[in-house]
């Protein structure tokens, strides 16, 4: 008599959870990517995020691998997609006054 409670509520317990987990790691990351894509096209920016940090690191003076280019990709989308602007208009910044100089 129990399972023909459990069993549904366990049933409906593992498509919730998958689905939640869907969503976290894979639509949510696709959604930031996009509305990511749609800043930098709105303002005309032809590079990607991760050449703007690679740049944005090496006018630093920083080396970072690929690894980390991709962690703070992901952090930045998910958390401070205006971030990406910032990073090019110091790029962009470095590169004007290099040529004044």
């Amino acid at each position: 008599m129990a399972s023909i409670i459990i069993i549904p509520i366990i049933i409906v317990a593992i498509i919730g959870l998958s689905g939640y987990l869907v969503y976290r790691f894979l639509i949510y990351d696709l959604m930031c990517k996009r509305t990511v894509k749609q800043i930098l096209q709105k303002y005309n920016i032809k590079k990607t995020p991760s050449q703007i940090i690679r740049e944005y690191y090496t006018n630093k003076g920083e080396e970072i691998s690929y690894k980390e280019i991709q962690d703070i990709e992901k952090n930045y989308r998910q958390n401070e997609p205006e971030q990406f602007l910032a990073m090019y208009d110091a790029i962009r910044n470095n590169k004007d006054n290099s040529e004044k100089e």
